[in-house]
């Protein structure tokens, strides 16, 4: 009994810090604008905050076209090779027009 007694004392002082940390960390916020550059702090964590959430959606979006291009690669290993190169062919020299030369001045 006198455990349960020793952390209920432990988990409200706990509390009691934790509410003070948090009490405190409002009141910074609220005085932050007063701080000189305070409101430049302020504008610099916001703006920060929407590029944080815009890479997130980047992200997001990468999950799906790296799901997409797994899938696609898992089916390409399913088909039977057929031998051939996947390679483009280059085409010959002889196919292509020779510059004309430019006459000596």
């Amino acid at each position: 009994m006198a455990k349960t007694q020793q952390q209920d004392t432990a988990g409200t002082q706990q509390k009691d810090i934790l509410s003070r940390v948090q009490d405190l960390g409002a009141e910074m916020l609220n005085r932050l604008p007063d701080v000189p550059g305070g409101a430049k702090v302020a504008e610099m964590l916001n703006e920060s905050k929407s590029r944080l959430d815009e890479m997130q959606r980047k992200l997001l979006g990468l999950d799906a076209l790296e799901q997409r291009v797994a899938k696609l690669e898992r089916e390409l290993a399913k088909r039977p090779a057929t031998g051939k190169s996947m390679t483009p062919r280059k085409g010959t020299e002889s196919a292509r027009p020779a510059p004309e030369a430019e006459p000596p001045v």
